[in-house]
């Protein structure tokens, strides 16, 4: 649809002024979140980057496209993390200006790439916006990949992961992971945008997105699927829901028991408790401890919770669960004769949630939000846990995360390269309940189950918690944040090994090698470039007349 003349005249007034324009960037950049759960608009995600696009290929410097990209990185970083607000109020606008900073290359790239050299709204050559489709989605891609480090906040809300219920895009991911995914979903946008934008590379541009579409049918079609190895495991999944006020603690665990003996005779393999589900260390309370093996002869299964306490082991000759234990967020393995000494601290911590980065520096961020007031330690590795009793679970191998931990494609990666038959993920957002957290949290599972080829158990206290099989797919009902029971879940076990787990973060390498590409081309055609003529000032007469050379 062609525009009115009238109209744009108006539009490029209103965008020629730096606060409109800002404005209108910001929210631009926050479009992509409505691609995320609650709102799952999966599809808006190959056109949400569009405008945001468009308006940075017209900035009239380098600075100002770098501005438009901090800018709407700002925008985006706020949308997805917006039900921070209540926790940490006006911090959570400085956060998400400090990692809105790492679109700020990015935007430089988008006007390098699709904005004429020099002139503000000027269309470039169609080879290079040809080039775009390949330059700007590997662009991205490492912004993603910096802000994926756990001091940054972690890679939350990354791309890809809009597609998580997306069958296509989940074999994408188990070829090369969520990269991937992202990968393709820039791309596209890159081509929709060249289409709109540069009549001279439109043929390029809808050739790129027909081999985006190419490349996922060759994905769908020849690469390998989880080989089901025909074993099938009874998962429960106990979600005692919200419990506030005065000895919460005990009243959600003494919940959590009765869900649990609920499940006698149901012939259940496993129990998945929630994180934080236990709130005292069990070396230091074996009546607690005590009472987890009663619930498991009773059920005739393992039951997996988490302790969220003081660790009385932490000083030699302290006192059991003294003041100066250190705080842990372990997952316990406990069976009918108690812990069987199985377990796993919890590695990867939520900034600000969990610890306070450079608390010295930022501890002030405590008084104004609810940042945590101390900072829990974490562990050193990862750990595989082997269920040993019982018919259908004899020998299999769990390999647990905590929380945040699922957002990591890495984590989940690595537990199935030594082993692990059955990923689970034991989280608590009850702080956010009513917000698109656990919507968004519970999706992550999908992903690492359709990445490694193994199903996937997430298993919160008060929703969502969700069940995944081998490819990503759903397996029953999922609990929402209104549900307090205890669901039986059969889950099929599969063996092989996907393209991800073997080869890993190949994508990011890919993108790597696409900018190297990018920087040795135009230092190249810099030095090629030839060096401006220099004007002759033409010789004068005593007279003071031109004499020109020649004459």
């Amino acid at each position: 649809m062609r525009v009115p003349v009238g109209r744009r005249e108006q539009l490029t007034r209103l965008l020629s002024s730096p606060w409109w324009r800002g404005a209108a960037v910001f929210v631009a950049g926050a479009l992509p979140a409505l691609a995320f759960p609650a709102p799952g608009l999966w599809w808006f995600a190959y056109v949400a980057l569009v405008p945001w696009l468009l308006l940075t290929r017209t900035a009239a410097t380098g600075r100002r496209a770098m501005l438009d990209g901090w800018l709407g990185g700002t925008g985006f970083m706020l949308a997805m993390h917006h039900w921070l607000m209540p926790n940490l109020h006006v911090f959570i606008l400085l956060i998400a200006a400090l990692l809105g900073l790492l679109w700020a290359p990015w935007g430089w790239l988008v006007r390098s790439m699709l904005g004429a050299a020099g002139r503000a709204g000027g269309a470039p050559s169609a080879s290079r916006a040809a080039a775009a489709i390949a330059v700007l989605p590997s662009g991205w891609l490492m912004v993603e990949l910096v802000r994926s480090w756990e001091g940054l906040g972690g890679p939350w809300g990354l791309l890809g992961a809009s597609q998580w219920e997306v069958p296509p895009a989940l074999r994408l991911a188990s070829v090369g992971g969520v990269w991937l995914v992202s990968l393709l979903v820039v791309a596209v946008n890159t081509a929709v945008a060249v289409l709109l934008a540069v009549p001279t590379a439109r043929v390029p541009a809808v050739a790129g997105a027909c081999a985006c579409a190419l490349a996922v049918g060759a994905v769908w079609l020849w690469s390998p699927r989880p080989e089901r190895s025909g074993d099938v495991v009874r998962v429960a999944v106990v979600q005692p829901g919200v419990v506030n006020g005065v000895g919460g603690a005990d009243r959600r665990f003494a919940r959590g028991e009765q869900l649990t003996r609920e499940l006698a005779g149901r012939d259940v393999d496993l129990v998945v408790w929630g994180e934080s589900s236990v709130g005292v260390d069990l070396a230091a309370r074996p009546d607690y401890a005590a009472r987890l093996a009663a619930v498991s002869r009773e059920v005739g299964a393992d039951v997996l919770v988490n302790v969220d306490a003081r660790r009385s082991d932490e000083r030699p000759g302290g006192p059991p669960g003294g003041a100066s234990g250190r705080i842990f967020k372990t997952t316990v393995l406990v069976g009918p004769d108690g812990p069987t000494g199985d377990r796993y601290d919890k590695m990867r911590l939520v900034p600000f949630g969990e610890y306070v980065p450079a608390r010295a520096l930022l501890g002030w961020a405590t008084s104004v939000g609810k940042a945590a007031g101390e900072d829990r330690m974490r562990g050193s590795r990862q750990s595989v846990m082997v269920l040993q009793d019982g018919e259908n679970r004899a020998g299999l191998r769990v390999g647990p995360l905590v929380c945040f931990e699922s957002a990591f494609p890495d984590m989940s990666r690595r537990l199935v390269r030594s082993g692990t038959q059955l990923l689970v993920a034991q989280s608590a957002t009850s702080t956010f309940q009513d917000s698109w957290a656990p919507a968004q949290h519970a999706s992550l599972a999908a992903l690492r189950a359709a990445e490694t080829g193994r199903p996937m158990v997430h298993a919160t206290l008060t929703g969502i918690s969700a069940v995944y099989g081998p490819e990503g797919e759903p397996l029953g009902e999922r609990l929402g944040t209104d549900a307090r029971t205890a669901a039986v879940y059969e889950v099929p076990l599969a063996r092989g090994t996907t393209p991800y787990v073997r080869f890993g973060d190949w994508p990011v390498y890919g993108a790597l090698a696409v900018l190297a590409a990018l920087c040795a081309s135009e230092g190249l055609r810099a030095l090629r470039k030839p060096a401006p003529e220099t004007a002759v000032p033409p010789a004068r007469t005593a007279h003071g007349s031109a004499v020109r050379p020649g004459h």
